[in-house]
C-alpha cells in the first residue's frame, strides 16, 4: 500500500512542490488549499486535493475525516506548511492582527496535527507510527525587524514542536521541524493584503521608515535574485529525507543563512548577534 501524507498550504511554493514530488514518488498525497479554485487546479494535475483552511476548525475536521476514510483509518505523515506574514513594526501591530496570524500559522496547524495523531498512535498494532512535520523558518529562532508577527508564530511553533517531540518519545511518531531560509515563494506578495488590512502607515511613529524601507520591498521587489535564495525543491529535498530516513533529524536547516544563523546563535552574545542581524558595525 502506498504511504500517505496530508499537506497543508499547497496552492504554491513549498507545499505545491512537495505535493508534486511525493505524488511522483508514489505517495498517496492529500494536498490541501484554502480556496476551491486552487483545489480544482491541483486536481487537473492528478493530485487528490481538498479545501482546508487553518482558520476554520470545521474544514479541518471534515478533511481529516475524509482522508482517514480514504486510507482505511491510517496516515503515515502530516506536513503543516500553510502560513502567511503580516509585515510591520511590533509597536504598530494591533491585537487582532496577532490573533489572526496565530490562528493561521500556529493554532490551525496544531489542530490539524492533533486531529491525525490518534490514527498515528493506533498504527503498527497500537505501537504507533508516523511523521509529523512542521514548516518553521530561520525566523523561528533568529528574529528580524519588520517581521515581528511572523517571528512570534514561528518561535511559538518551535516551542510546540519541541514539546510534542518529547511527549511522543517512544511512541513511534517522529516530530520534525523544517527550517527554510530565503526560498523563492509568493509569501512577500501574499503578505500585502495583511499589511494593508492591519497597518496604518500614516499614523505610525516611524512612517518614513515604512515608506523608505518596508514598502519598496513589498510593492517593488528587487528583481535581482538573492544569492542565497533557493527554489522550493530545496525544502522538498529535506522533507523527503525527513519522511524516509530511518531516524530523521529533529531539525532540517535549509539555505546558507539558516545554517549561519544557527551557528551565530550558539556562538555570539545576544547584543553582538543583534548587530549582525541589523547590519550594524
Amino acid at each position: 500500500m502506498a504511504r500517505s501524507i496530508l499537506i497543508t498550504g499547497c496552492s504554491s511554493g513549498i507545499g505545491l512542490d512537495t505535493a508534486r514530488r511525493l505524488h511522483a514518488y508514489g505517495w498517496q498525497v492529500f494536498a490541501t488549499c484554502r480556496s476551491a479554485k486552487d483545489v480544482a487546479q491541483l486536481e487537473t494535475e492528478g493530485l487528490t486535493s481538498l479545501v482546508l483552511d487553518h482558520d476554520d476548525s470545521e474544514s479541518i475536521r471534515d478533511v481529516v475525516s475524509e482522508v482517514l476514510a480514504s486510507t482505511g483509518g491510517t496516515l503515515d505523515a502530516v506536513f503543516v506548511n500553510g502560513a502567511h506574514a503580516t509585515p510591520g513594526r511590533v509597536e504598530d501591530l494591533p491585537r487582532d492582527a496577532l490573533r489572526a496570524i496565530f490562528e493561521t500559522n500556529l493554532f490551525g496547524p496544531l489542530e490539524v496535527i492533533n486531529a491525525v495523531l490518534p490514527a498515528m498512535r493506533c498504527a503498527n498494532n497500537g505501537r504507533g507510527r508516523g511523521r509529523v512535520l512542521f514548516c518553521s523558518s530561520v525566523l523561528g529562532f533568529a528574529a528580524m525587524p519588520w517581521r515581528g508577527a511572523y517571528n512570534a508564530t514561528k518561535f511559538a511553533m518551535e516551542g510546540i514542536a519541541d514539546t510534542l517531540r518529547l511527549e511522543l518519545y517512544d511512541t513511534g511518531i517522529d516530530v520534525v521541524l523544517i527550517q527554510p531560509g530565503p526560498i523563492a515563494t509568493n509569501i512577500r506578495e501574499n503578505s500585502i493584503p495583511h499589511f494593508e488590512r492591519w497597518l496604518n502607515v500614516d499614523s505610525a511613529i516611524e512612517a518614513e521608515a515604512y515608506r523608505n524601507e518596508l514598502m519598496p520591498r513589498l510593492y517593488k521587489p528587487d528583481t535581482k535574485k538573492d544569492r542565497f535564495e533557493l527554489p522550493p525543491s530545496a525544502v522538498t529535498d529535506a522533507v523527503v529525507h525527513a519522511l524516509t530516513a530511518a531516524r530523521p533529524k529533529a531539525r532540517y536547516r535549509i539555505t546558507t543563512p539558516t545554517k549561519f544563523a544557527a551557528v551565530l546563535r550558539r556562538l555570539f552574545p545576544t547584543r553582538l548577534l543583534d548587530k549582525v542581524l541589523l547590519g550594524k558595525r
